[in-house]
């Protein structure tokens, strides 16, 4: 029994991720895939298997490459176009390799669908691995099993930790850099700066707003160069190994396969960027130097995307370019209430023992934390709370100390508080499976779900196995619906889906299926009545009249079911 009493925290980690895992493969035969998994599980694949189709190139390749690994093994059928234009851009054709994927395969819908999640399962779970790790060696491994334990519990992470996007490698990656940086700065030696750039580069392939790590290192070695006593030849070798590695890394990620920017690409980079008079095209030609012309457009396209913005909702708003505190309320409404009051006592205390203790070990997960929140504020981009993972990692370190503090301390009261909260935390992620996309916690209690947040924060489209589960077991196989990603999924169990805002000839379904987030509004698309174009007021209310009527049934959490009453 040795052995076990010595590794005991390490096996309570380990049984936790083991429930974790069960907890997420459970969930995928029940829930579709997402909107976003639509278009990304086919650009996984063709990732692997064609260096010369470039689809969804505004996502890094990271989770593609998880993904597409085991549908190496399926085999789907590939499709090619009739032709391709050598000088057009790299994303032509996009959307028919999209839809000949899914069509031409199919029979095997279900088997690609959970197969490509399986590697995402794997890689939260590594994330939780790695949060072990990384709290053991800052505060032993009893308030590691506690981090492990928050991590295993929390309704974003549970609800994100299946899915095949950039939210869970972008965590992944903004931890890994962390802990890197933090090896590097108590030991400077070649194999944790190779380490580093390393960790810099998983970043980047995981989401391309981690490319601030890059800067930040670089800030890092200046201060460090310019420490009165410091070994600059040693420090400038260890730059070089940590630019090395970054860059070996990035290029492996594309199989070596740099590319060049194409005619189509440069025009479309002085077509979105007119106003900087072609400084940027030559920026990206320097920068397809060093890094592969698909992660240099990848980068462009995101900088694109923040400038022209993208239509969100928040607590009854409407806006264009987001609001500067929308992840502070999206974290208050999307997190546990115990996990967030939890959060903000252990951001203040351990601030706290910086300042008046001096214990600057604290500052390896304050600063990082401070830095991501910044960045997070002033992001125009304001359509989920998953977008702000990365800053969970911290939060989660922190919270399982101030918890470890608590369960020691010699009054009971404090104790009680610590178990409650945990208690709290086990019973919202029971009370809400599997649907842990849309959770919101008892502070949204005064309005609908859909009033406070919009898009992936109440509907992304993976319940649409259960409407046509609900639909057909009535006898109805077509739905008028205005959903999220279910447009192109319904289908494939046996479900017609009539566009509820476009122009058809045939006679209404009895059903209409309203996703929350249009229900919201901020997701309506941009369409006409009668030939005229509909005012920015007229398209958030679209479905207004839906938002006064009582749902036959509320799907998932996330869809709103009526049956209408012009309908046979």
């Amino acid at each position: 029994m040795r052995p076990v009493k010595r590794y005991k925290f390490e096996l309570m980690a380990g049984a936790i991720l083991l429930v974790m895992a069960l907890n997420l493969v459970s969930v995928l035969p029940r829930k579709s895939i997402t909107t976003d998994e639509i278009v990304l599980i086919p650009s996984a694949y063709y990732h692997w298997v064609d260096s010369d189709v470039h689809l969804i190139g505004q996502h890094p390749p990271l989770c593609k490459l998880l993904a597409g690994f085991p549908l190496l093994f399926l085999q789907p059928n590939e499709w090619k176009p009739d032709k391709i234009d050598p000088a057009g851009s790299r994303d032509q054709h996009e959307w028919d390799y999209v839809q000949h994927f899914w069509q031409d395969n199919r029979e095997r819908f279900e088997a690609i669908s959970f197969w490509s999640r399986m590697p995402m399962i794997a890689l939260t779970l590594a994330l939780g691995v790695l949060l072990f790790v990384f709290t053991r060696n800052l505060l032993g491994a009893r308030v590691a099993a506690l981090a492990v334990a928050l991590f295993a519990i929390e309704p974003t992470i549970l609800a994100h930790g299946r899915i095949v996007q950039t939210d869970i490698p972008a965590a992944f990656g903004f931890l890994l850099t962390t802990y890197a940086l933090w090896r590097y700065l108590r030991s400077p030696e070649w194999k944790s700066a190779c380490f580093l750039g390393s960790a810099a580069a998983v970043a980047l392939l995981a989401k391309y707003s981690m490319l601030v790590v890059v800067p930040a290192i670089f800030v890092m070695f200046i201060l460090l160069f310019c420490r009165r006593g410091a070994r600059r030849m040693k420090l400038l070798r260890e730059a070089t190994i940590v630019a090395a590695a970054f860059l070996v890394v990035v290029q492996a990620a594309y199989f070596f396969h740099s590319g060049t920017l194409t005619t189509g690409d440069v025009s479309w980079i002085s077509g979105a960027f007119s106003e900087s008079n072609g400084r940027l095209t030559v920026l990206a030609r320097l920068a397809s130097w060093f890094l592969p012309a698909d992660m240099v457009m990848g980068i462009y396209w995101q900088l694109h995307h923040a400038q022209a913005g993208h239509f969100a909702g928040l607590l009854g708003m409407y806006g264009n370019f987001g609001w500067w505190y929308y992840f502070p309320v999206a974290f208050l409404f999307k997190a546990t209430i115990p996990f967030v009051s939890i959060s903000l006592a252990a951001i203040g205390w351990y601030f706290q023992r910086v300042a008046s203790k001096r214990e600057w070990q604290w500052l390896i997960l304050l600063v990082p934390f401070v830095l991501y929140t910044a960045l997070m504020l002033t992001s125009p981009i304001d359509i989920g709370v998953r977008y702000y993972l990365p800053g969970y990692l911290p939060l989660l370190i922190l919270s399982a100390g101030l918890l470890d503090l608590l369960l020691r301390h010699r009054a009971r009261v404090a104790r009680y508080i610590a178990i409650a909260a945990m208690s709290w935390m086990a019973f919202e992620a029971a009370r809400t499976y599997p649907h842990y996309i849309p959770y919101m916690n008892q502070l949204a209690f005064a309005h609908p779900h859909w009033w406070y947040l919009s898009d992936s924060n109440v509907e992304w489209g993976d319940d649409a196995k259960a409407l046509a589960s609900w639909l057909t077991a009535r006898g109805e196989h077509r739905v008028r619906g205005m959903l999220l990603g279910c447009f192109a999924t319904l289908d494939f169990y046996q479900v017609n889906y009539v566009d509820a805002i476009g122009v058809t000839t045939e006679a209404p379904p009895r059903y209409t299926a309203i996703g929350a987030s249009f229900l919201n509004g901020s997701t309506v698309p941009p369409h006409e009545v009668d030939g005229h174009r509909i005012s920015e007021e007229a398209r958030v209310n679209t479905f207004d009249s839906y938002r006064r009527r009582r749902p036959e049934v509320i799907i998932g959490n996330s869809i709103y079911v009526y049956r209408d009453d012009h309908s046979p």
